[in-house]
């Protein structure tokens, strides 16, 4: 893994983009719906409670941002009500939910991800347990928790992508720089040598 803290009352774990891979493909096996749940969080940053909201009917294209956009309703770091906010949404995922979306015959009102934040959580576990069956250091990906997708996707952009803070606050619903700076963990070894190197 990218990295691993365990130093507090919580274990916080990054994975990189092949270990993203691989968390999804092992949610795949179990069911194509557990991967869209890991997908809305480790490549579109959801929280885990967000996951059972968003389907066809809240995702739309953007003409001046040449991307696609998902409508979230959820967590208000300032607290109060909740929030609704446009998620960016990469292309294969797009792609991946539309199919699954067709395939499984989802209205257009109706949520890709249809369990609740518990079921999406042990959906993290378990595909976590699988990968850690034939890991070099099956311990650390028995820590893996659905937010540390979120964790994980937020500090790939601001830190290995250096997408600014105010962007990543808009799509990934921090009202303030203090509800993100947690976030802004130290860049890995292959950033700081492309950094670094003259």
């Amino acid at each position: 893994m990218v990295r691993l803290d365990d130093g507090g009352a919580v274990t916080k774990c990054w994975l990189d983009r092949e270990e993203l891979d691989q968390l999804e493909a092992a949610a795949a096996r179990s069911d194509w719906e557990r991967e869209i749940a890991l997908q809305l969080m480790g490549r579109c940053g959801l929280r885990a409670d967000e996951v059972a909201y968003p389907g066809d009917a809240e995702l739309r294209w953007s003409e001046k941002g040449e991307c696609w956009f998902l409508e979230v309703r959820g967590k208000n770091t300032s607290g109060g009500a909740p929030k609704v906010r446009d998620a960016w949404m990469p292309e294969p995922v797009e792609a991946n939910v539309r199919r699954f979306s067709r395939e499984r015959g989802r209205e257009t009102g109706e949520a890709w991800v249809q369990v609740s934040k518990s079921s999406v959580r042990r959906w993290v576990k378990e595909a976590a347990a699988e990968v850690a069956e034939e890991a070099s250091q099956p311990d650390r990906w028995r820590e893996v928790s659905s937010h540390d997708l979120r964790r994980s996707w937020a500090t790939y952009h601001l830190v290995e992508r250096q997408v600014d803070v105010r962007t990543m606050m808009a799509v990934g619903g921090w009202s303030d720089y203090s509800a993100i700076e947690p976030y802004l963990a130290a860049p890995t070894e292959g950033r700081i040598g492309e950094a670094m190197s003259v």
